[in-house]
């Protein structure tokens, strides 16, 4: 019988500390809900010491998820430890992640410690944690460029504190997938107390090799992987959850090992996880990208036609892609469409149902058919959504080869109070942008901007992406119409709702520099 490989997701904390990939509460939390129904072991779900808006987010997680773990990253100091018991009071799987570097490098020049410190600190820490959690895990930072031998002895001190995982990290990506394996094995058999823990292994992809140096450290008897959706992560990113999931689903004949994961979830994780960070899944990304089970060569395609498996190693069901099954238009019903969503395994509900399928009907008078991929995005969108401090109710543009651009734009505010300017620009969208600077009296700098089409027909809807940023902190928006400047306006105004909204609140605040990190 194929062992267990448990699945520790860090999308919500690794993830979201790469450049640009923040995420407000809302976004976290629905993230955190498609993490639990894709059947992850563990979520990670942030930093709780490293903002107070970031204590609020794994709180406001703990309180949700029942059927997976939930995480929370600390220092190996008792201040961080005292946030994550705050954090994950109300969790029903709590689990704290201590971590604290090994390697000579760190020791020397960011810790300033001696070896036998960093033994005391990681003993003391695990057993402070262990007061109020019994599920600890603890990670020695940079472990791959430690001594081996001193890894052994930090993971032996942390077990016999109560460590229930003990995780080795390549956190530079310096590994390659052999002399990996090699090095999991070594720890495997010579870390005391190693049959009272699990093994874990977090690698990152600086030279590509993350998802390759996972899979070595499995055929190895690493018992559990740390990984993200889509690869996200600091630098390079980490290793890719879906990829290492299907390459164990695909060859359990070599491998011999498997997860619990629910396979027919990847692809909903994957959209909605590249929609709220706004980066986009390359097209030939292994298993999500959107050539992976592309065909456009003739031979290939002939062979596929009389027999899948003859240029397909899984199919595009097992990862959750949508097919059509029935037509979706003006004349369709509620009945039809809460059908649908449930085919394609998106939540709505309530509210977000009801401003979903209004925003369905309205679609349906512009497309003639209404795809899948139109009705996800309007689901991400909805989910997704914070408070509108700002709402469109008018827009035009003047614009031409002789003239410039002129915009005029008439915006709603949360008091129903409606403010109208009228500006000149470069260009329409230039213009528009600058009408709305205006009015909010904010003037973020405008860090990405990227249209595409949700589908390939005439009628598709524009998806714009849009990046700001102001006074040091990033907010992404995200906007979908059949019309490509009412798409690029609705994303602007999507990242400044966001914006209003986190400096009013307090919402999920950037991680500070002094503490982010980890392994």
């Amino acid at each position: 019988m194929a062992r267990t490989v448990y699945i520790f997701d860090t999308t919500l904390r690794d993830g979201e500390q790469a450049p640009g990939c923040s995420m407000n509460l809302r976004e976290k939390i629905e993230v955190a809900r498609r993490l639990e129904k894709l059947k992850v072991d563990v979520m990670e779900a942030g930093f709780p010491a490293s903002s107070p808006g970031d204590l609020e987010a794994v709180k406001a997680i703990a309180e949700i998820v029942k059927d997976s773990a939930v995480a929370g990253l600390c220092r190996s100091l008792e201040k961080d430890i005292d946030a994550a018991r705050e954090a994950l009071a109300s969790a029903v799987q709590p689990r704290v992640h201590l971590f604290l570097a090994t390697s000579p490098i760190h020791l020397e020049y960011k810790l300033k410690m001696m070896p036998d410190q960093v033994l005391e600190r990681a003993e003391a820490s695990v057993k402070y944690a262990r007061k109020f959690c019994s599920d600890i895990e603890f990670s020695a930072e940079d472990a791959f460029r430690s001594d081996p031998g001193f890894v052994c002895r930090v993971f032996g001190a942390a077990i016999a504190a109560g460590a229930s995982t003990v995780n080795f990290p390549d956190t530079v990506g310096y590994a390659m997938p052999e002399e990996f394996g090699n090095r999991i094995r070594y720890i495997k058999e010579h870390t005391p107390g190693m049959d009272k823990a699990r093994l874990s292994v977090h690698c990152h992809n600086d030279l590509g090799l993350a998802v390759a140096n996972s899979l070595a450290a499995i055929q190895n008897g690493a018992d559990q992987v740390e990984c993200t959706i889509n690869g996200l992560g600091e630098r390079a990113g980490n290793a890719s959850l879906e990829e290492i999931v299907m390459s164990l689903r695909v060859r359990k004949d070599l491998f011999d090992a498997d997860t619990q994961i629910d396979t027919t979830q990847i692809y909903a994780v994957s959209r909605l996880v590249s929609q709220v960070t706004g980066v986009k899944v390359q097209p030939n990304k292994a298993v999500v990208g959107e050539n992976a089970f592309a065909h456009e060569a003739g031979i290939h395609q002939h062979g596929v036609l009389v027999n899948r498996s003859t240029y397909e190693i899984m199919t595009p069901e097992s990862i959750g892609i949508p097919k059509n099954r029935m037509v979706l238009g003006k004349h369709s019903g509620r009945h039809a469409f809460e059908e649908r969503l449930r085919e394609l395994g998106l939540p709505a509900e309530g509210p977000i149902l009801e401003r979903v399928f209004a925003q369905f009907k309205d679609l349906a008078d512009k497309k003639k058919a209404v795809s899948d991929r139109d009705i996800e995005a309007l689901v991400m969108g909805a989910a997704a959504a914070v408070p509108e401090t700002w709402k469109l109710d008018h827009w035009a543009v003047n614009t031409g080869s002789a003239l410039g651009a002129s915009g005029v734009i008439r915006l709603q505010d949360r008091d129903g109070q409606t403010k109208k300017l009228v500006t000149l620009g470069d260009g329409p969208i230039h213009a528009i942008f600058l009408a709305i600077n205006h009015i909010i009296k904010k003037d973020p700098e405008l860090e990405l901007y990227e249209i595409g089409a949700i589908t390939g027909d005439a009628s598709a809807q524009g998806e714009t992406m849009v990046k700001i940023g102001w006074n040091g902190r990033h907010w992404n928006g995200r906007g979908i119409s059949t019309d490509i400047i009412e798409s690029s306006i609705k994303a602007y105004l999507s990242a400044i709702n966001a914006m209003e909204w986190e400096l009013s609140v307090g919402g999920t605040a950037m991680q500070e520099d002094a503490v982010r990190g980890g392994v």
